[in-house]
């Protein structure tokens, strides 16, 4: 559900005062934006932060740095300039600590990253003066089990993939949900996915659009060899099970949010589970999720 927040910053989160700067490093764009925010708000004396692996590519300009998990603990607010790409990936990194987040778009389609480049000096102002909208992101929470013992865990804001890997072959698992057999299903994997990527891989593989505030998880298989078998809209707060069945060439992988995968062996158990925190997602009052839809998505605008 997206809170409104006015009245100085008074709101859920008190004063922004101490304020971190992440973006991609090596790109022009992001780094000509990243130094119009330095500035900017460096002017009007907030305590800026700024993530070391950009640090390097901005001239000599006295800020204090720090890596992107200790800016969590530092900062009263965290502005992601890039694409929804780099804002997924400080999501990851500080949602735990339930610091918010805001993105200035220099990607392409910008769901997340909604704040324009042109309108940055005036949006950022809004915001830091409390005029602004929270809106909570859930993330999952992915483990696999080989022989009963962790080998890997992982975190993603947008969905958890299990695919083939290298190999263009069909995988074989079993899907449970809630410790319920679900189907057993041949295809190229298996997309679990929170409202926040369903605009993003799920929706190419014809899952539904969620709206962020629903507490719910998509199940959206990929290509399966089956005509009857069709994308499930769970609760939340459903477990996932996903157990590898027999393959010959492919190598199967699971994947967060498109990160590099680990490759998966027969019989290994996939858990994919909503985690307790959630990423706190701030956007200018006159955000609106359908027009944001119907912009970058190029859905039919109203008839007069």
């Amino acid at each position: 559900m997206q809170q409104q927040i006015k009245e100085n910053g008074s709101g859920k989160f008190g004063t922004f005062r101490n304020i971190g700067v992440v973006g991609r490093h090596g790109n022009a764009a992001i780094l000509t934006t990243i130094q119009q925010v330095i500035s900017h708000l460096g002017e009007k004396g907030y305590h800026l932060i700024v993530e070391h692996s950009i640090a390097d590519d901005l001239p000599p300009i006295g800020v204090q740095t720090a890596e992107l998990r200790k800016l969590g603990q530092m900062c009263d607010l965290i502005i992601v300039v890039g694409g929804d790409g780099c804002l997924l990936g400080a999501a990851r990194a500080v949602a735990k600590s339930g610091v918010p987040l805001v993105g200035v778009n220099r990607g392409r389609l910008g769901f997340l990253t909604d704040i324009k480049p042109s309108q940055l000096t005036a949006k950022l102002d809004d915001i830091l003066s409390g005029s602004y909208i929270i809106e909570p992101h859930f993330l999952l929470d992915c483990q696999v089990k080989r022989a009963g013992k962790v080998v890997a865990e992982a975190d993603a804001l947008n969905d958890v993939v299990v695919h083939p890997g290298k190999a263009v072959q069909m995988i074989e698992f079993e899907l449970y949900i809630e410790g319920q057999f679900v189907y057993s299903q041949r295809s190229d994997g298996l997309i679990v996915s929170t409202p926040t990527g369903s605009t993003a891989y799920s929706l190419s593989a014809g899952g539904a659009i969620m709206h962020p505030s629903l507490d719910a998880i998509a199940v959206v298989p990929m290509y399966p060899h089956t005509l009857s078998s069709r994308p499930i809209v769970v609760s939340g707060t459903s477990e996932i099970k996903i157990i590898m069945g027999q393959f010959r060439a492919a190598e199967p992988q699971v994947s967060c949010d498109g990160q590099s995968g680990v490759s998966l062996e027969t019989n290994d158990v996939i858990y994919v589970r909503q985690k307790p925190h959630k990423l706190q997602l701030i956007h200018p009052v006159e955000h609106d999720f359908y027009e944001s839809c119907r912009s970058k998505l190029g859905w039919g605008k109203k008839l007069t």
